[in-house]
C-alpha cells in the first residue's frame, strides 16, 4: 500500500529529477543533431513522457518502502533517517548523488568549460593588457563620472521611496494570516501572490529595456524599472514579516470591539516597523547596485556611460568608472549595515 506521507509536491520533484537522468541517459545514446534538437513538439512530449514514467517510479519506489529526495525535502523525513542511517547510505542519499554528477555534467558541457581556454597564454595575454588598462584609469572623466554616479544614486532612492507606501499597502492583501480566514480573501491572496511572483521573477534588466520603449532611454525608464521590482519585492518581504507577528496583541485589540482596520493599526503595524524599516534601508542599498547595471540598456546614470566606453574598448576610462561604482557601492553598503545594526 502506498505511504501517506507521498504528498504532490515530493512527487513533482522525485518525477523531474528522475525524468531528468532518463533524458541524459536518452540523450547520450542519441546525440541528436541541432537539427533534431529544434524539433520543439517532438522534444516536449519526450520530457513529459519522461516526468511522467519517473513520477510513476516515484509512486512504485515509495510502495516499496523506500524513501526518496522528495520525501526527504518536502515531508520532514530527514531527522528520522538521518538518525538511523547517515545520508551516503539511502536512497535518497544515493539518488541526490546521482542527480547533482548528472547536472553538473550537463552544466559543464553546456557552458563548454574548458581550462585549455583558461589557462592559455593567449587568453592571459588578453586579461593582461585590460587589467593593466583598469588599474591605470584615465582621471579625466572623473567629474562625468561623479554626475553620472549621482545620478545612479538617486534613482535608486526615488525608486525605493515611491515603492514602500505602495509595498507597504499591498503587503497586508499579501499576507495569509490577514487575507487568508475567508474564500474570497483567500482567492485574492493568491492572485496577488502569483502576480507579485511574476514581477519579481522578471530581472530589473529586463523591465528596464521595457520602460526604455514605453518612455524613451533615460534615467525615468530605470528609475520606473527599479521601482517596479522593487514593489514586488518589498511586498513579499514585508507580507512575510507581517504573517510572523504575534498574535496576542492582534487578540487583544480584538477583545475590545475593534475595527478591522483598528487591529492592524494598533496590533500589527506596531510588530512590523522596525523590520520593515531594515529591509526597506537595505533594498535602497540594492537598488543602488541594480541602478549600475540598468544603464547598460538605457536607464541612464553611471551605466550608460559604462557601455559606452566598453564599446568603445576605451579600458582606462572603464577603469575609473569600475574605480567610481566600487567606492560608492562600497560607502552605501557599510552606512546601511551600520544603519541596519542600529535598528536591531
Amino acid at each position: 500500500m502506498i505511504q501517506k506521507n507521498l504528498n504532490f509536491k515530493s512527487l513533482v520533484l522525485d518525477g523531474v529529477m528522475f525524468g531528468a537522468i532518463m533524458l541524459g541517459i536518452l540523450y547520450v545514446m542519441k546525440t541528436p543533431s541541432e537539427e533534431e534538437l529544434l524539433l520543439f513538439s517532438r522534444n516536449m512530449t519526450a520530457i513529459f513522457a519522461c516526468i511522467g514514467i519517473g513520477a510513476v517510479l516515484t509512486v512504485l519506489l515509495n510502495w516499496t518502502g523506500l524513501k526518496t529526495l522528495g520525501q526527504i525535502v518536502f515531508d520532514n523525513l530527514a531527522s528520522k533517517t538521518s538518525a538511523v542511517k547517515p545520508w551516503y547510505k539511502t536512497f535518497w542519499g544515493l539518488q541526490f548523488f546521482i542527480v547533482f554528477c548528472a547536472f553538473l555534467y550537463t552544466g559543464l558541457q553546456v557552458t563548454q568549460f574548458s581550462f585549455t581556454e583558461l589557462f592559455s597564454e593567449e587568453g592571459f595575454a588578453g586579461a593582461k593588457r585590460i587589467f593593466s588598462s583598469l588599474t591605470s584609469p584615465n582621471l579625466e572623466i572623473l567629474p562625468q563620472g561623479f554626475v553620472a554616479i549621482v545620478e545612479t544614486i538617486f534613482i535608486a532612492f526615488t525608486a525605493t521611496v515611491i515603492a514602500i507606501p505602495v509595498a507597504f499597502v499591498m503587503s497586508f492583501f499579501a499576507a495569509k494570516n490577514i487575507m487568508g480566514k475567508t474564500a474570497i480573501g483567500f482567492a485574492f491572496y493568491t492572485a496577488l501572490r502569483t502576480l507579485l511572483n511574476v514581477t519579481r521573477s522578471i530581472e530589473p534588466l529586463i523591465w528596464a529595456i521595457i520602460f526604455s520603449v514605453w518612455v524613451g532611454i533615460g534615467p525615468f525608464s530605470g528609475m520606473l524599472a527599479l521601482m517596479l521590482h522593487s514593489v514586488a519585492s518589498l511586498t513579499k518581504q514585508y507580507s512575510e514579516i507581517i504573517e510572523c507577528v504575534s498574535e496576542g496583541p492582534v487578540e487583544g485589540i480584538q477583545a475590545t470591539g475593534a475595527s478591522f482596520i483598528q487591529v492592524i493599526w494598533f496590533a500589527v503595524v506596531p510588530q512590523i516597523v522596525l523590520p520593515i524599516v531594515s529591509f526597506t534601508i537595505y533594498r535602497w542599498d540594492i537598488n543602488v547596485r541594480m541602478a549600475t547595471i540598468i544603464g547598460l540598456v538605457g536607464g541612464g546614470g553611471i551605466g550608460t556611460m559604462l557601455m559606452q566606453y566598453q564599446g568603445q574598448a576605451l579600458w582606462h576610462e572603464v577603469g575609473t568608472l569600475v574605480l567610481l561604482i566600487a567606492v560608492v557601492v562600497w560607502l552605501m553598503d557599510t552606512a546601511s549595515a551600520y544603519v541596519r545594526e542600529a535598528l536591531k
